[in-house]
């Protein structure tokens, strides 16, 4: 199995699109729509006319067998700004819960709820979050009882859902929900629950920091009655989960969650948002200092600036590469058994955080006030180490890795390695490659020069 992160021609073309779109479409409007917190329609207008709002197109970025193509785009695009970025990409949030835990036809009926079509647009939400439970997923109390014992008998949710993008205003609604309290967080299931079901209300929007331009809610769920078919995944297949569940010995092998596997699968995409918001800002303040002149010179010639900006490029090109081994390994079903989604996260959303206040200090008094977007982008950078998990979540989880993993090799020596037998007989280092070597380079003397350069051709080894 190969780990390629040479970008393709179709690659390159989308990151370039999209980087036209944040120039052109999104920098101009980032900072009225932050300081109005007003939601940004009229850009989620053109992201939709030029194919970046679609269920199709997240579906071709999901598909992508290199895996690259997701971090790429957004990348680009939370490079013009992180608020419009995750008001644009939030119903892809809600997409890939649905596509978990969705039965085909479900899929097919929601999906095109989730994103409208240019002209009649709509949104999505993901409700898992909760006041008492944050990040932690399993303490979540939302709950769900069906109405009768019939296969069409409604359900009924009750809870209470915190920091929900889009939520209450969403067209479409992926509620998380306890339905075996016995169980836990073993016993919970997702449901479809669309915009203006009585019962579902919006307590507030929330005034936020930052990403100001994105539309996040407090929500209340009373005695909410939505049908059989909108929890997904259906009732068989929720009752052999629950079965299995109910069979699994406390300590363990613990049954999958749809929650948790959206969490999993979507920390690199989080990262190369943050990935997006550290590279706006390093590139800003690069520039500033290479202008802005102190002292007779221009102040990036100080090492006392240069040399942090040096250490976040290369923390920059370190979190990138994190993110992209993450992203390869959700496309190709490789498990993150050393944390690697999360430590792509925890490394691209603390190093945004570093990366805008070295942007801040460095511009000193000019880098504090709206005439620069740095502390715009600072306070943007602050949320990615909390939302999804915080840094905090992230290092819980990769030091369980570590202490599961324990004895193992790292991941590129553990992988299956590709090539075939030839490869494995005679590739580098092997010992039938060493002999041949070592004999033909005994005979260089005694053989013409044109027949040994044809045996180091030969003896060249496999470039896979």
């Amino acid at each position: 199995m190969s780990f390629d992160i040479t970008p393709t021609a179709a690659q390159h073309d989308l990151a370039r699109r999209t980087h036209e779109f944040a120039e052109q479409v999104i920098r101009p409007v980032a900072a009225d729509y932050d300081q109005r917190q007003e939601f940004p329609w009229p850009v989620l207008e053109e992201a939709a006319e030029r194919g970046f709002y679609s269920p199709l197109f997240y579906r071709d970025l999901i598909g992508d067998p290199t895996g690259l193509s997701l971090p790429m785009f957004m990348e680009e695009l939370f490079w013009g700004c992180a608020g419009i970025g995750l008001a644009v990409v939030m119903p892809a949030l809600a997409l890939s819960a649905i596509g978990q835990a969705a039965s085909p036809e479900q899929m097919l009926q929601w999906a095109p709820e989730c994103f409208g079509t240019p002209g009649d647009l709509k949104l999505a939400a993901l409700a898992i979050s909760e006041p008492e439970g944050g990040s932690d997923v399993r303490n979540l109390r939302t709950t769900a009882r069906r109405d009768g014992s019939g296969p069409d008998a409604d359900w009924i949710i009750d809870g209470h859902k915190m920091w929900i993008g889009n939520g209450g205003i969403a067209n479409v609604h992926v509620v998380n929900a306890v339905v075996d309290q016995e169980l836990g967080h073993k016993g919970q299931a997702l449901f479809i629950v669309p915009g203006g079901t009585p019962g579902l209300d919006m307590v507030r929007k929330l005034d936020k920091m930052g990403c100001r331009a994105s539309h996040t809610a407090e929500l209340k769920l009373t005695g909410v009655r939505v049908p059989a078919g909108n929890l997904l995944g259906g009732q068989e297949k929720l009752e052999y989960k629950l079965a299995r569940a109910r069979e699994a010995v406390e300590g363990a092998r613990h049954s999958g969650s749809a929650t948790l596997g959206t969490f999993e699968q979507t920390r690199p995409m989080v990262a190369a948002q943050a990935l997006g918001i550290a590279r706006a800002a390093l590139e800003y303040v690069t520039e500033y200092a290479n202008r802005r002149e102190a002292f007779g010179a221009p102040i990036i010639d100080n090492q006392g600036i240069a040399f942090p900006l040096a250490d976040l490029a290369t923390g920059l090109d370190a979190a990138r590469l994190l993110t992209w081994r993450a992203s390869w390994m959700a496309a190709t079903g490789v498990p993150f058994e050393r944390g690697e989604g999360s430590m792509s996260k925890l490394a691209a959303s603390e190093l945004a955080v570093r990366t805008t206040e070295r942007a801040i200090q460095t511009m000193g008094g000019w880098g504090y006030v709206k005439d620069h977007p740095v502390e715009k982008w600072y306070r943007d950078a602050k949320l990615y180490t909390i939302f999804e998990g915080t840094s905090e979540i992230q290092r819980i989880v990769i030091s369980n890795a570590l202490g599961a993993a324990d004895g193992k090799p790292p991941l590129h020596v553990d992988l299956e390695p590709t090539g075939g037998p030839l490869n494995r007989m005679f590739g580098r280092g092997t010992p039938a490659r060493t002999q041949v070597g070592n004999t033909a380079l005994s005979m260089k003397d005694r053989v013409p020069a044109p027949v040994m350069q044809m045996a180091m051709k030969v003896l060249r080894p496999p470039r896979k």
